[in-house]
């Protein structure tokens, strides 16, 4: 049985190696684009929330219509104290 060489050894590492970096770094590349796509789609979300929010605002004060009073924010509620039991 022939017995690998250390040359051999070697060669397969960096083959590994560098299979593993360039499908790493594919991957990176994929997750970075559904990032940015992720964020643009956000943002326009946002634009157009806002648009539309601005647009009944003024339907409403062309209307004649009193401006809603923004609803009251809670106090955030305490955590509740931890127990220990002790056996």
């Amino acid at each position: 049985m022939p017995r690998s060489t250390p040359e051999k050894i070697q060669a397969a590492k960096a083959q590994t190696y560098f299979r593993r970096a360039a499908r790493d770094e594919t991957g990176s590349g994929t997750r970075k684009q559904e990032r940015v796509a992720g964020a643009l789609k956000m943002a326009n979300l946002r634009r157009l929330r806002l648009e539309k929010e601005a647009a009944d605002k003024l339907t409403a004060e062309s209307a004649g219509e009193p401006a809603k009073p923004a609803p009251e924010k809670r106090a955030p509620r305490k955590q509740a104290a931890i127990m220990r039991l002790r056996y």
